[in-house]
């Protein structure tokens, strides 16, 4: 541990000119006494560290020391390709990896490229849960991240429904989606090997690794195989259809209103617009209830033709409203 925190002191020192007590000891995650010692223990080491007092003083290397333990391990290395994702990383547990891999990264830079991990910083932030939605980090997203870097095979108890099943999975990698963390894995077992699936981290109850490690198929693509799963889960769920008539405002929001890929579909396929300007769309939609609470926010832009017990639901909105606003 103290090993790990004087590499580390003398990596900052080496990427910057100068730094305070205080500077160092928020680094470090120690005390401002527990730097002077480690500082000590440096220059008794070899290191040459420097102490200069005063209100403009702190700690520097002298004579442009630099060191040679700017290596990559392989987790670093891993983990410095996320950096851009913070909260990701965090999650997973790999903030220490990258952190350790851009300050070596900093520190056999130029000193005039050392400033470039805070330029891109102050220009370029990823933030990936989605709006009005409190972030949540599974709490076996750990376990499973750790089986994912290391290629081990995992039983699972995962949450379908009322009931909990086992799985023995080969978990091959892991997607942030609008702040939902999924794992891909292949399904394993007798009679062989199963299918690549698609799970829920928040639904797993228990993740257990193995020591035995599984052999990754070099073909497997993750994003290709993300983007096709994301595809067919969008069109699943479309499993019944509405007739409307749209104005033309009603034609520009629709895609806002209801997902943007399957409107711009249905109003490809739609025919000409009537002689009052309205165009009549067949819209494949999730269900009923779904429908209703979609095509509500377009309010008088749209009129539900089929079917007949939605367009009931939307004249029942209509009435209520009058009954608030007629006066």
């Amino acid at each position: 541990m103290r090993a790990a925190r004087l590499i580390k002191m003398v990596l900052l020192l080496q990427s910057r000119p100068t730094m305070t007590a205080a500077e160092l000891a928020r680094e470090l995650e120690v005390s401002e006494r527990t730097v002077t010692r480690d500082a000590q223990a440096l220059s008794e080491a070899g290191v040459p560290v420097y102490a200069e007092r005063g209100r403009a003083g702190g700690y520097r290397l002298v004579g442009g020391y630099r060191t040679r333990l700017t290596g990559l391990a392989r987790g670093e290395a891993e983990a410095l390709f996320l950096s851009g994702v913070p909260g990701a990383l965090r999650e997973m547990g790999l903030e220490d990896a990258a952190s350790a891999a851009r300050l070596k990264v900093s520190a056999a830079l130029l000193p005039s490229l050392r400033d470039a991990s805070r330029t891109a910083a102050q220009r370029f932030h990823l933030d990936a849960p989605n709006w009005f939605r409190e972030p949540e980090t599974p709490e076996l997203l750990p376990a499973v991240a750790d089986a994912v870097w290391d290629d081990r095979r995992v039983a699972a108890r995962y949450r379908r429904g009322t009931e909990e099943v086992v799985r023995d999975l080969e978990p091959y990698g892991l997607v942030l989606k609008a702040g939902v963390w999924y794992v891909c894995a292949r399904v394993t077992g007798p009679p062989g090997d199963g299918p690549f699936r698609v799970y829920r981290i928040d639904r797993f109850t228990a993740v257990e690794a193995g020591e035995e490690r599984f052999t990754r198929d070099d073909d497997f693509d993750l994003p290709a195989f993300w983007a096709e799963r994301a595809e067919q889960f969008a069109r699943s769920i479309l499993r019944a259809e509405v007739v409307v008539r749209l104005s033309e405002r009603g034609v520009r929001t629709l895609p806002y209103a209801v997902d943007a890929p399957t409107a711009r579909e249905a109003l490809a396929a739609a025919g000409a617009p009537d002689k009052d300007g309205r165009l009549t769309v067949t819209l494949p939609v999730e269900s009923e209830d779904v429908a209703h609470t979609q095509l509500r926010a377009l309010g008088p832009e749209v009129e539900v033709l089929a079917p007949a017990s939605l367009r009931g639901r939307f004249a029942r909105d209509a009435g209520r409203l009058a009954e608030l606003y007629g006066d």
